[in-house]
């Protein structure tokens, strides 16, 4: 039973954030997440299973955490971790594994664009300082319970890259 409730993972574990390039349907939702439970069920690091855990959320943001007191993961499983995630997105039409964009709310929902992109909006004054931007570069499951997930852009190193000339001194 190494499969827990996220919830029960303690906040110094272990997390990764996997972004979708796009929203995910109903449907694909559903589908993947039984396909990450199953991968989940039997993921282990030299043998010995991991306690872990996954949330998603806004059909968007697949958080993967793991107890790292129970059995630390090791390189290889992590390496299988992604490649189940990459072979799982080609399925789905949608990438799970680029880091590269930035994910930010709009009253629509999740956007993402390109750093030039989202620069390109930051100068025009069509986003600012208070645009909540996603961090998907955390790495411990108590910062994202700490609500740093998710910020106005003035918060994060967002705020200093696109609204330097907008942020108080």
């Amino acid at each position: 039973m190494p499969r827990v409730e996220f919830a029960e993972l303690p906040g110094h574990g272990r997390l990764w954030v996997f972004p979708a390039t796009g929203d995910l349907t109903e449907e694909q939702v559903e589908r993947f997440s039984d396909a990450v439970d199953d991968f989940l069920d039997g993921w282990a690091a030299h043998g010995v299973p991991l306690v872990c855990s996954r949330d998603l959320l806004d059909k968007r943001f697949l958080l993967v955490g793991v107890d790292v007191d129970a059995e630390a993961p090791s390189g290889c499983s992590i390496d299988a971790l992604v490649r189940e995630l990459r072979a799982l997105g080609a399925q789905m039409g949608v990438s799970l594994i680029d880091h590269a964009p930035i994910w930010y709310r709009t009253d629509d929902g999740v956007s993402s664009l390109s750093r030039a992109d989202f620069r390109a909006l930051a100068e025009s004054g069509a986003i600012g300082p208070d645009t909540r931007v996603f961090d998907t570069t955390l790495t411990k499951i108590g910062a994202f319970r700490d609500g740093l997930f998710e910020r106005a852009a003035s918060e994060t190193w967002h705020g200093k890259a696109f609204f330097r000339d907008r942020l108080p001194v």
